[in-house]
C-alpha cells in the first residue's frame, strides 16, 4: 500500500511540474510586473523535480521500488 501511495505522489508531482511549466509560459507571454515572474514558476518546478528525485532515491534505497536486474 505504501508503494502505491508513493507512486501516486510521484505522478501528482510530475503533473504539478507540467502545470508550473505552462504557468511560466503564460507569465512570460503576459509580462505583467504586478504578477509573479516566470522564474517564480520555474523555481517551483525545479524544487518539485528535486523532491521527486529524492522520493525515488529513498524508495530505491528502502526496497519499495524494485529495480530491473537485467535491463536488456
Amino acid at each position: 500500500m505504501l508503494t502505491f501511495a508513493a507512486k501516486v505522489i510521484l505522478v501528482l508531482l510530475m503533473l504539478f511540474m507540467v502545470f508550473n511549466l505552462f504557468r511560466a509560459m503564460f507569465a512570460m507571454l503576459r509580462n505583467d510586473p504586478s504578477k509573479p515572474s516566470m522564474t517564480h514558476y520555474l523555481g517551483k518546478r525545479v524544487f518539485y523535480s528535486a523532491l521527486a528525485m529524492a522520493i525515488i532515491l529513498i524508495m530505491l534505497a528502502t526496497g519499495l521500488l524494485p529495480t530491473n536486474p537485467r535491463p536488456y
